[in-house]
């Protein structure tokens, strides 16, 4: 696991610095990572929302496909997840 999303998963870290971390994982195209965020129920929704706003910056269409199916994750982001796909 990168640091980035150590850090982007670890608790007590200050928001920017979350952002951040999720940020670099876009930058990185860290695809697997960003759809374990969206998936993780122990993250607030915006930094959920934010790995996967940044699956779609990665052209992740699998990834996001399978999140939009995947009955696990929040339905208000598998809803975004689809939306992103079309």
């Amino acid at each position: 696991m990168s640091t980035a999303f150590q850090t982007a998963v670890r608790k007590n870290v200050q928001r920017e610095n979350r952002y951040e971390a999720i940020d670099r994982l876009v930058e990185k195209g860290e695809r697997t990572n960003l759809s374990i965020i969206v998936q993780m129920g122990g993250l607030d929704g915006e930094f959920r929302r934010r790995a996967l706003e940044g699956l779609s910056n990665c052209r992740a269409t699998e990834e996001l496909e399978e999140l939009a199916e995947d009955t696990t994750v929040a339905p208000s982001l598998r809803r975004r997840a689809d939306e992103l796909v079309s």
